[in-house]
C-alpha cells in the first residue's frame, strides 16, 4: 500500500478536493494529510486522510517517508501559500525521494506553462486518475 502524503495551506480546500475525489475512487493508499496550518489540516482530515497533523515539522518527518507528496506546486517554492510554506517546508519536498503529483494552480506567482486553464473540479480528476496510475 502506497504512502501518499498531502500538503496544502490557507482553507486546505484542494486537499479536501483531492482526499475526498481519492477516497471515493478506492484507491488502494493510506493518506496523510499535513497541513500549512489547522484550518487546511482539519478539511483534509473531514475529507477522509488517516491521518492529520499541522505544521513545518509534520511536513519534514512526512516527506521522508512518503511514496507520493501531492499538492499545489507552490508546495516546492519559499513562501508560497501566502508565506505558508517555510524554505524548509519546500526544501523537503523537493529533497524527498517521493514521486510528487503538483497541482498546477497558476497562483502566488507561480506560473507553469504549457499547463491548460482547468477548473479545480477537472483538475481533482485528473490527479486522482495520476494516483491510481501511481497506486497499482
Amino acid at each position: 500500500m502506497k504512502n501518499v502524503v498531502v500538503i496544502d495551506g490557507q482553507s486546505g480546500r484542494m486537499g479536501q478536493l483531492f482526499i475526498e475525489r481519492a477516497r471515493a475512487a478506492e484507491l488502494p493508499c493510506a493518506i496523510t494529510a499535513v497541513g500549512a496550518n489547522a484550518i487546511a489540516t482539519a478539511a483534509m482530515l473531514k475529507a477522509g486522510a488517516s491521518a492529520g497533523a499541522t505544521g513545518e515539522n509534520p511536513v519534514l518527518v512526512a516527506c521522508r517517508t512518503a511514496d507520493i507528496i501531492v499538492g499545489p506546486i507552490g508546495i516546492l517554492a519559499a513562501d508560497a501559500l501566502l508565506g505558508e510554506i517555510t524554505p524548509a517546508m519546500a526544501a523537503a519536498v523537493g529533497r524527498s525521494a517521493a514521486k510528487k503529483l503538483l497541482l498546477p494552480v497558476n497562483q502566488c506567482g507561480n506560473i507553469v506553462v504549457g499547463t491548460q486553464a482547468l477548473t479545480l473540479s477537472k483538475l481533482m480528476d485528473e490527479a486522482v486518475e495520476l494516483l491510481r496510475s501511481m497506486c497499482c
